[in-house]
């Protein structure tokens, strides 16, 4: 039986790391990653660490399936099942992918109360509305004070990505706002920020040299954030630990957020940004 009246959802590309899921009960369907004649769920039966070597090395390119309706209608069934009387499911950024749509429709399609929270952005942007929500479910709220909290914390979260290329994003297909950068010469490390209004990817910066990228990318988000409250940080990385684990103890001495979380990000969203892509997330109090 499910310990809560209302079950909290996501989709695979939140990037929350899993003892986080685990302790709060957070149920995470995947995506799909098709690769040639083979498909694989996201986190689920291909690992990031394998995804971003074999993306390095296999001529062929992969492609991403989202989550159906009918994934979502069982979804929403089991927790039925379980005993939940409520489903709050939080998704990525319906520009980025078609899942929102096919969790309206499964919706539909059920004899339990759904209610769809669309995040307006991908990786942890979404996590952090899901530990929102999650954390005033654990604290005893009902599903309108779990709404309300992942509301206000997309309201000020930030989000910057940094790339060792343009490639990625071009080829997958999710440069939204970016694709003025296409033609540009292609030696740069594009960065980009997520627009929490649109749910779409918008051009920031264009630095030639990584290092200089690394700084750029730091620079931009702290200016976004009011460093004088508490801060909850996540730094995620494509396949690239030991520069992602150098910029978290550089935020550490010099920030000391409430909260500081390192993850690799998903194949979904790594299809998109490639390997040693980093990328800063998170909101202040």
């Amino acid at each position: 039986m499910s310990a809560y009246d209302v079950e909290l959802i996501t989709d695979s590309t939140c990037d929350i790391p899993k003892e986080l899921i685990e302790q709060y009960g957070i149920e995470v369907l995947s995506h799909f990653v098709i690769w040639g004649e083979e498909q694989y769920r996201d986190r689920v039966s291909i690992s990031p660490q394998e995804f971003y070597e074999r993306l390095k090395t296999d001529p062929r390119w992969p492609t991403t399936a989202a989550i159906s309706t009918p994934d979502f209608v069982k979804a929403f069934l089991e927790a039925k099942a379980r005993g939940a009387k409520q489903v709050l499911a939080i998704l990525i950024s319906s520009a980025m992918s078609r899942a929102f749509e096919s969790a309206q429709q499964a919706a539909k399609e059920v004899d339990i109360p759904v209610y769809l929270v669309d995040a307006k952005g991908p990786t942890m942007s979404v996590g952090w509305q899901v530990l929102a929500a999650a954390r005033v479910r654990e604290a005893g709220g009902k599903l309108a004070d779990m709404v309300a909290a992942a509301d206000a914390v997309r309201k000020r979260l930030v989000q910057f990505v940094l790339m060792d290329s343009l490639e990625y994003l071009a080829r997958g297909g999710r440069i939204g706002n970016a694709k003025r950068w296409i033609g540009t010469v292609l030696q740069i490390k594009p960065l980009v920020s997520i627009n929490h209004e649109s749910g779409l990817v918008e051009p920031a910066a264009t630095p030639r040299t990584r290092q200089r990228a690394i700084e750029t990318l730091y620079q931009m988000f702290f200016e976004r954030l009011d460093v004088t409250r508490p801060l909850h940080i996540a730094v995620l990385h494509g396949n690239a630990l030991e520069a992602a684990q150098q910029l978290a103890k550089r935020i550490q001495n010099e920030f000391h957020p409430l909260e500081l979380l390192i993850n690799i990000t998903g194949p979904v969203l790594g299809i998109n940004t490639g390997p040693g892509a980093l990328a800063l997330c998170g909101y202040n109090e």
